[in-house]
């Protein structure tokens, strides 16, 4: 079945506005799929997507660079500025031969921390003076908004001078009493590991590394919050535990020492969030679990028992830490989401019973 003749880039993403809908994804031989309140919905808009077309239409709106980059990495990503002021975060990839896209909006105005529901915690965390902040989750999960939220909110509240390394950068901070420098790999910057070796020179306060994808990373991101900035960054983890083990393994044996020591001391806290769907049936909440790394929590990232950070999370309330379990139970007993909801995302469901 033929592509309609309107078809082109900026035709589906206006699909993704009109629906509303946070995602689109594009393959060969499928009509494309719209993501609604975390729901994928086949689009019967347009025809079932032909690849050789669609592959000439992509490359077509590339400049020669960017076709270069995709032949070469087989990955391009790229942001789409649309005339009606909406941005999409566009990923080109090959898939089984074919080119395919997924694309996801860019919210136009960020939100506010009251607006992502972050809690007393997190409002703490933007009030640091130095210190790694981690907000973890897996992809479409809302990190990258919660993460805009809190740097807008020091932008809003203090005067420093923010310096962030994204790719590609998603929401567009305007300064307001901070300086703030967006810088974008592939336009700004080469590689995020490289800048990172010379940040220091541009008298930084606040460190945004969009994403710590490897142990060199890792490893610089923790050194410019040991050496006394307050460096946010995410990982793609499922919670706090898992954000420790996977920082320290990231090393080889003979180095998990020496990274435990630099973590336990640098380490500020996790956030680590996952969207769920409300029970309204519209939209979505963030259910969340917050480490706040205590005394405690620093001695077993030390002595390698990370294990036993879950038992601190679960009595450590009264200084704001919380179990992703504990939030789900919340949101259900204010009748934010279903049971059946909370049941599904908890790790131990047996217990919602008892503590309702």
């Amino acid at each position: 079945m033929p592509v309609q003749k309107e078809f082109s880039l900026r035709t589906i993403l206006q699909l993704s506005i009109d629906k509303a809908a946070s995602d689109i994804h594009i393959m060969a031989y499928r009509r494309p799929i719209i993501r609604v309140d975390g729901v994928l919905i086949e689009s019967q808009e347009f025809d079932v997507v032909d690849p050789d077309h669609f592959e000439k239409l992509m490359l077509s709106e590339l400049s020669q660079a960017q076709q270069e980059f995709l032949k070469n990495v087989r990955e391009l990503g790229f942001v789409e500025h649309m005339p009606s002021g909406h941005r999409f975060r566009v990923n080109l990839f090959w898939e089984r031969g074919h080119l395919a896209l997924a694309a996801r909006l860019v919210p136009v105005v960020i939100p506010t921390m009251q607006d992502v529901e972050l809690p007393a915690p997190a409002v703490a965390f933007t009030q640091l003076d130095q210190g790694l902040v981690l907000v973890t989750g897996q992809t479409g999960n809302g990190k990258s908004t919660t993460l805009a939220a809190m740097i807008d909110h020091i932008n809003q509240d203090r005067a420093l001078n923010i310096i962030t390394f994204e790719d590609p950068i998603e929401f567009l901070i305007p300064p307001k009493k901070s300086i703030v420098r967006q810088r974008e790999l592939g336009s700004d910057i080469n590689s995020v590991k490289e800048s990172l070796k010379y940040v220091v020179r541009h008298d930084p306060d606040v460190i945004v590394v969009g994403e710590m994808r490897d142990s060199e990373t890792i490893s610089m991101t923790i050194t410019l919050a040991e050496t006394g900035h307050l460096v946010f960054s995410t990982l793609h983890t499922f919670d706090a535990s898992q954000t420790i083990h996977r920082i320290i393994d990231s090393f080889p044996p003979e180095q998990q020492t020496q990274i435990r020591l630099q973590l336990a001391m640098t380490l500020r806290g996790i956030i680590s969030q996952r969207l769920i769907p409300r029970a309204a049936g519209k939209g979505r909440v963030a259910a969340r679990e917050i480490l706040i790394n205590n005394a405690a929590v620093a001695n077993l990232i030390r002595e390698n028992k990370v294990e036993q950070i879950p038992t601190i999370l679960q009595t450590g309330n009264s200084t704001g830490m919380m179990t992703m379990d504990q939030h789900l139970i919340s949101l259900y007993k204010n009748k934010t989401i279903t049971k059946e909801t909370a049941c599904a995302h908890m790790l131990h469901p047996e217990f919602l019973e008892k503590m309702v």
